[in-house]
């Protein structure tokens, strides 16, 4: 069959298939490094204030830059850049595409930069709507006002490096920009807690949470690390014959293209956001709710970062220049791989964050000023978060999709549809029921799930990724997996845990043994029930076992 057509478009396609499984790996491993700094962060401020006035005041602040951020800098402007600087590099060559991105850059400094200024000036009200219980603690709405103020120019330090991310991740770079977050994450950290010391000075902060003053020195750090996400990827950039010219022209084609994607993506990611606005409005209710919420919540964009993200900064570029070609058959196959991963990876992560969520919480929070009473209710709160992880993942991956279709409208009827169904789902599951905290992350994690059985009817309409019967054989066999998975963890983490004893070390040991059963039973079930993925990896690991021996025989 040697030098048959079909046998060679055969080797390109297993050559491409494994160049993006690389590419999701580098990516995973970049998002990895990433969000365990990220729990480092989140570990050591819950440590420093515990769950109440002060985290709570610190988050809401946070908040308010933040859903900007998802907004304008990660959501929008990110998915939208990539897709038009992608397909104007395919067809009109590096200068074109240059010039795109020193209008872009220009644009989003003059725009974002007003951005910030008027949401400092109007901090007060944004506070307000937002965060109204925060009136019931004393002092709480002031703090977060002065620190939202503090906060606000992390949005324009956050749309720079989205755009510089666009731009590497069009020229098929993808680990540094992934690890950019990375660099935010350490420089807050080590930034915010020497900022800590340095103006409160406390007297025995084992005893003691750190006050207000410590806020302020914390908010500072995270500006400094919103400059290093910046930096740490402008030498790639310098490498691949990028220099910036100041280039403000509104009447650009090509950025009104840009604005065309961007327009529905920003109202649908308005959308997205107004639902996270309503849970904050619901948790600024329960003092610590906030606080738990995060933590837990930091715990979930583990497997979403991880896979995820990973897989969707991967697969935009791809299926933009598919679609640019229009080869719709390989676009049905990126998406199909893609979803596939997402659910293989997720779903067994779901189950293992719900057997093991008291384990894993009390491990990493429960230390300083992190109490056991918040160790359960976070818990609680991540087991309901996890009924959503696998729709979160599957989102991250369809949503680019549409934006490489030119159908930017579809994410915007789901997402403005999400936000009836999130506040009639908030006003049963909390007030009607009574569940509090936990009622807001069961909405979460239901409402994913919903939005991404949405996205994958609407996309079917255009690119066909998989026959239905497939999909039916893999989600039993992954859930049959994921059963047993669970199982084996529990027993396991329960067993180790009660002979080793008490205290960190028991948890430690407890939560390894867990883990490690879990993810083994998980891997062994699903390759006997012949899932691809399971068996790639079984392969993997054997082949690369026979190599490690016969090279130490050869020794």
């Amino acid at each position: 069959m040697n030098g048959v057509p079909g046998d060679k478009s055969d080797k390109q396609s297993q050559a491409r298939r494994s160049g993006s499984r690389g590419a999701m790996g580098l990516v995973s491993l970049a998002v990895f490094g990433s969000r365990i700094c990220g729990l480092i962060r989140e570990q050591v401020f819950a440590a420093m204030f515990g769950a109440g006035k002060h985290l709570d005041a610190f988050l809401g602040a946070f908040q308010i830059p933040n859903l900007m951020r998802d907004l304008f800098a990660e959501g929008a402007l990110s998915t939208a850049f990539t897709t038009v600087f992608s397909k104007t590099h395919e067809k009109e060559g590096a200068a074109r595409a240059w010039g795109l991105a020193s209008v872009v850059i220009s644009t989003v400094i003059v725009l974002i930069g007003a951005v910030c200024l008027a949401g400092i000036l109007v901090s007060p009200l944004l506070v307000e709507i937002t965060n109204f219980g925060f009136h019931s603690v004393p002092g709480k709405y002031e703090i977060t006002v002065k620190l939202t103020r503090v906060l606000f120019p992390f949005i324009l330090l956050v749309s720079l490096a989205a755009v510089v991310m666009g731009i590497l991740n069009a020229h098929f770079i993808f680990g540094l920009p992934a690890s950019a977050s990375t660099a935010f994450n350490i420089v807050s950290v080590i930034a915010g807690v020497a900022l800590a010391f340095a103006v409160e000075q406390p007297a025995d902060w084992r005893k003691h949470p750190f006050g207000e003053r410590a806020l302020f020195g914390v908010a500072v750090g995270v500006l400094l690390g919103g400059v290093a996400q910046v930096a740490i990827q402008l030498p790639a950039l310098w490498r691949l014959g990028y220099r910036f010219r100041w280039r403000l022209d509104f009447a650009d084609t090509r950025l009104r293209e840009v604005w065309r994607l961007m327009g529905p993506s920003v109202i649908a990611g308005a959308a997205v956001q107004v639902n996270v606005v309503i849970n904050g409005m619901f948790a600024s209710e329960i003092d610590g709710a906030r606080s738990w919420l995060n933590c837990a919540f930091r715990l979930m964009q583990f497997p979403i970062g991880l896979f995820g993200v990973a897989i969707a900064t991967v697969t935009l570029p791809t299926v933009s220049r598919h679609h640019a070609r229009g080869d719709l058959a390989a676009f049905g196959r990126t998406v199909e791989q893609g979803l596939r991963l997402a659910f293989f990876l997720t779903i067994p992560a779901a189950v293992g964050l719900a057997v093991l969520a008291p384990e894993i919480i009390g491990l990493i929070y429960e230390h300083g000023h992190f109490s056991f009473a918040d160790t359960l209710r976070t818990a609680a709160a991540l087991r309901a978060y996890a009924v959503g992880l696998a729709g979160y993942a599957a989102i991250k991956v369809l949503v680019p999709c549409f934006y490489a279709l030119n159908e930017p409208t579809i994410p915007l009827r789901v997402s403005l549809l999400a936000i009836a169904v999130n506040l009639g789902l908030n006003l049963v599951f909390v007030k009607a029921l009574g569940m509090g905290h936990v009622g807001l992350a069961t909405t979460t994690g239901i409402l994913a799930v919903i939005n991404f059985v949405q996205l994958a009817v609407y996309l079917r309409r255009w690119v066909k990724f998989g026959r239905s019967a497939e999909w039916r054989a893999l989600g039993t066999a992954i859930c049959l997996a994921a059963v047993v998975c669970a199982l084996g963890a529990f027993v396991a983490a329960e067993t180790v845990e009660r002979a080793v004893g008490t205290g960190l070390k028991a948890r430690l040991a407890g939560l390894g043994a867990g883990v490690t059963t879990g993810a083994v039973l998980y891997i062994l079930v699903a390759f006997f029930l012949n899932v691809r993925e399971a068996r790639d990896a079984v392969t993997f690991v054997v082949n690369r076992t026979r190599q490690h021996l016969r090279g130490q025989k050869s020794k």
